[in-house]
């Protein structure tokens, strides 16, 4: 029986990439820790945020296409993304998106208060208090340590079979059964961040992929081998897996399970600051060997974004 620790990385389609930058570093206060391409479509961006070390359980990523389609969350796909910040914290987070005119609504699940807001392009998102998992050593305008969104606190799956996800969850990935509440279903991984996985059991009707939803959601293997003993664990247990596909960043595998979301397994090393230091991530344009004859046409064609302080 294998067990991942949780989430790696949760990957998202939004609209504008200064939009994009301006939501997840000016108001949420994560690093923007990787500008890159996309290395299927290397004319948009990715973006990489997250804590100050780009820590794995930490990362959102971005495919920024600016006049995409609006896509649909529904079943097939990370329906939300929760954040965890320290306990303490929440009186903060309320003033903060009140400052910044977001709406959010507050609701209560397996005994936990959430702020329940979406992003400039649709995505769905959660703040929540929790003990577990380090402080970000982060302080940008007016958001410190103390207050700062640790990583993911998890997130909520819309399946289209949310019996059989739910069975995936626990009998391959071996995250553990811990509550049922309403129409969702809790499991818990061993990690102390992104361990928080909730099942809705209910539909929200089939989902379309656009601007505006998850587009996948990578659960995290130690390194190399782990992930190759995970390729062969979960080809044994019936699911169609990648060859392992270099992210430069992590090494990857993807699958989709029998509720329609798309899995992915990720190393967490060699990690985001081996063509960069830490100190400079995010800073630079990044690009994997094959493209770097494409730089000044890239720099030229790509739209120029920027972090900024709204503090």
């Amino acid at each position: 029986m294998k067990k991942t620790a949780g989430i790696h990385h949760i990957t998202a389609i939004v609209g504008h990439p200064q939009e994009n930058v301006d939501f997840y570093a000016s108001v949420l206060g994560l690093r923007l820790v990787k500008k890159t391409i996309n290395f299927d479509d290397p004319g948009t961006y990715h973006l990489y945020f997250g804590d100050e070390g780009g820590n794995p359980g930490t990362i959102i990523t971005f495919f920024p296409w600016v006049g995409a389609f609006q896509g649909k969350i529904g079943d097939g796909q990370v329906g939300v993304t929760s954040y965890g910040v320290p306990v303490g914290a929440m009186t903060f987070w309320e003033k903060r998106l009140k400052k910044f005119g977001i709406k959010f609504q507050t609701t209560e699940r397996f005994g936990e208060t959430y702020l329940t807001f979406e992003d400039t392009h649709g995505l769905r998102l959660e703040i929540v208090e929790r003990e577990e998992g380090n402080l970000n050593n982060r302080t940008f305008g007016d958001i410190t340590p103390e207050v700062a969104i640790k990583g993911f606190a998890g997130a909520t799956l819309f399946s289209a079979q949310p019996a059989k996800t739910s069975q995936l969850l626990e009998e391959v990935m071996g995250l553990e059964k811990i509550g049922e509440e309403g129409n969702l279903i809790r499991f818990k991984s061993y990690g102390n961040i992104g361990n928080i996985i909730d099942v809705k059991t209910t539909s929200s009707g089939h989902g379309q992929m656009g601007v505006g939803t998850v587009h996948h959601i990578a659960w995290r293997a130690k390194d190399d081998t782990d992930q190759l003993e995970w390729q062969q664990f979960v080809g044994e247990n019936g699911y169609g897996v990648t060859p392992v596909q270099d992210r430069n960043y992590f090494n990857a595998i993807y699958f989709r399970e029998h509720g329609e979301i798309l899995f992915e397994i990720a190393t967490d090393p060699p990690g985001f600051a081996h063509d960069e230091s830490i100190e400079t991530m995010g800073q630079n344009l990044m690009l994997p060997s094959q493209y770097e004859q494409y730089r000044d046409r890239l720099n030229d064609s790509l739209i120029p974004i920027k972090v900024r302080s709204f503090d």
